[in-house]
């Protein structure tokens, strides 16, 4: 699998990424985004939000910073890209740690199709009725029954679902891809997962209209992976959190897309 086209891909076509994310790594989010080459906007008000999901690549949803209003701007967003075609990413952040995250990351799910569902591996066991265990936003435990509760629901939803923690795993229910890319540093700052939510609109965004499942499975793969190695490139240079963070910004606008192939830790672990 060649990973770094899509990197490339990302780059040259620019893809417009509509976010409506954690409002505590809005600027973080979109700076990622830059950082590959993508072009990131941040609309929140109903009014318009409908209109920049429909002229958007792709809708990326992240349910951070829960408020009634956000969760209004991401219904009518999302059912604005739905109706348009335009691939949605669905990040159910600290689904689990309150009813309230519980129902609003249900309700969605039941009044929007998305393209790619991602969550920590804590959260998707939750989302997905086993024995996980989340704490505010962070993954406290994932049940060892995740992979294949992850290929039923793809299956069923006809969506790329990925599960990210230690290791990584995508799957569109035929094909399950391990990843094991990235470094400890993610865990140790703000918004780490926010990002790579964010980058996967960018990714997905490219991938061109009426492909199958499959592709924009690779897409998310891709992604996962230059972001990790990004990561793992920025963690070479840091003295800790702080200039790791700083340095992730400088490695992913750096990333070389045959670094990202050469580096690549992905393993398909069920077909």
């Amino acid at each position: 699998m060649k990973l770094g086209m899509w990197l490339d891909a990302v780059r040259r076509e620019r893809p417009l990424v509509h976010n409506i994310t954690n409002l505590v790594v809005t600027n973080i989010a979109a700076n990622a985004l830059l950082s590959v080459g993508a072009s990131p906007v941040m609309a929140y008000a109903h009014e318009e939000v409908g209109e920049m999901a429909s002229i958007a690549k792709a809708l990326s949803l992240n349910m951070g910073t829960l408020t009634p209003d956000v969760v209004t701007a991401m219904r009518i967003a999302g059912r604005a890209a739905e109706t348009k075609g335009v691939p949605i990413i669905f990040d159910p952040v600290g689904v689990g740690a309150t009813a309230y995250r519980t129902q609003v990351a249900t309700d969605l799910l039941r009044d929007v199709d998305v393209t790619v569902l991602r969550a920590n591996a804590g959260e998707m066991s939750v989302l997905l009725g086993l024995a996980g265990e989340v704490k505010g936003v962070d993954a406290l435990q994932a049940d060892e029954a995740l992979p294949t509760a992850m290929k039923h629901y793809a299956l069923a939803s006809s969506a790329v679902v990925i599960a990210t923690g230690p290791v990584d795993l995508v799957t569109d229910g035929h094909t399950t891809w391990q990843l094991s890319n990235g470094h400890p540093l993610l865990a140790a700052i703000t918004g780490s997962g926010c990002m790579l939510t964010a980058l996967l609109g960018a990714f997905v965004g490219v991938v061109p209209e009426g492909s199958p499942l499959s592709t924009y499975a690779e897409a998310c793969v891709a992604a996962i992976t230059s972001y990790n190695v990004a990561a793992e490139q920025a963690a070479q240079k840091a003295l800790g959190p702080g200039t790791f963070h700083m340095a992730l910004f400088d490695c992913l606008y750096n990333l070389d897309s045959r670094a990202v192939d050469a580096s690549a830790g992905v393993e398909v672990t069920g077909a």
